[in-house]
């Protein structure tokens, strides 16, 4: 009988488990508040990654990029940040979904300001048009380097080695 309680016990404990588990997304922010996370002055350099669940040239390169944070994750001064650029509504299914499909676990944020995005684009670099995936790179709260397009795996390595 105790067998029977411990195999229930067990089962019940990892079906929770994989319950409560869920995507990295930290939350629906407006620019203001993404600029405050990624223009840190902690010599870290942040890799901001511009992209949405509906725009192929985005999930073709997500897989690159995961696999070069995943390659610079033990190195203290480096941190990729995903920006979602769905609409709101979709965070807790388009996006969600989309994190558990590609097993992202980075910092996963929804940028909720289409009011404002006439500002924020060009605030993010003024040569963006607005086109996506876009990447920036920032360190002690500046720019380093911005690219509109898709970035390969070694582009992304090479920017990052030069910034860190």
């Amino acid at each position: 009988m105790k067998l029977y309680a411990l195999i229930a016990f067990v089962f019940l404990l990892s079906s929770a488990t994989h319950r409560i588990k869920t995507p990295p997304v930290r939350a629906s922010v407006n620019y203001d508040q993404l600029k405050e996370i990624i223009e840190k002055n902690d010599d870290k350099l942040y890799v901001v990654n511009f992209w949405a669940t509906w725009c192929r040239p985005c999930i073709e390169e997500l897989p690159h990029f995961l696999e070069v944070s995943s390659a610079y994750e033990n190195q203290a001064p480096f941190q990729m940040i995903l920006v979602s650029l769905d609409k709101a509504e979709l965070l807790e299914t388009d996006v969600a979904q989309m994190i558990t499909k590609l097993n992202i676990d980075n910092d996963v944020y929804l940028l909720d300001d289409n009011k404002r995005m006439n500002y924020w684009i060009s605030a993010v670099d003024s040569t963006w048009s607005g086109a996506i995936p876009a990447t920036v790179f920032y360190k002690n709260g500046q720019k380093l380097h911005f690219t509109e397009g898709q970035l390969t795996k070694e582009e992304l390595t090479t920017i990052i080695q030069k910034h860190l």
